[in-house]
């Protein structure tokens, strides 16, 4: 719960650094509730404690894969300036079925 385990990079920022307006949380198909942390690092390794921040975390409702309706996505709000190199990094809190897709909505200065 430090950002130092299992992490997934969603948004490197670029040479100017970069704004970030949202992050969108989407399963892919069934799995179980779950916590979804997001951490912003400082651009070195997430093995140190002292390089990432926890930013928010958001509770991820167990989903159900249906072939007639959708599964609806969980926004994020973020809207900050990302300093350069700065990463998102997020995690799940357990093991769900099929997984989520994380996309960062933003771009870089």
């Amino acid at each position: 719960m430090d950002g130092t385990g299992y992490v997934t990079t969603v948004f490197t920022a670029g040479a100017n650094g970069s704004y970030v307006s949202q992050l969108i949380a989407r399963p892919v198909g069934t799995n179980i509730a779950t916590v979804l942390r997001v951490f912003i690092n400082n651009g070195s390794t997430n093995a140190t404690q002292a390089n990432n921040c926890l930013y928010t975390e958001i509770t991820l409702p167990a989903s159900t894969a249906n072939a007639a309706g959708a599964l609806q996505g969980i926004s994020i709000p973020l809207n900050f300036a990302l300093p350069a190199g700065y990463k998102i990094n997020v995690t799940l809190g357990t093991a769900v079925a099929t997984g989520y897709r994380v996309m960062c909505q933003g771009g870089d200065y």
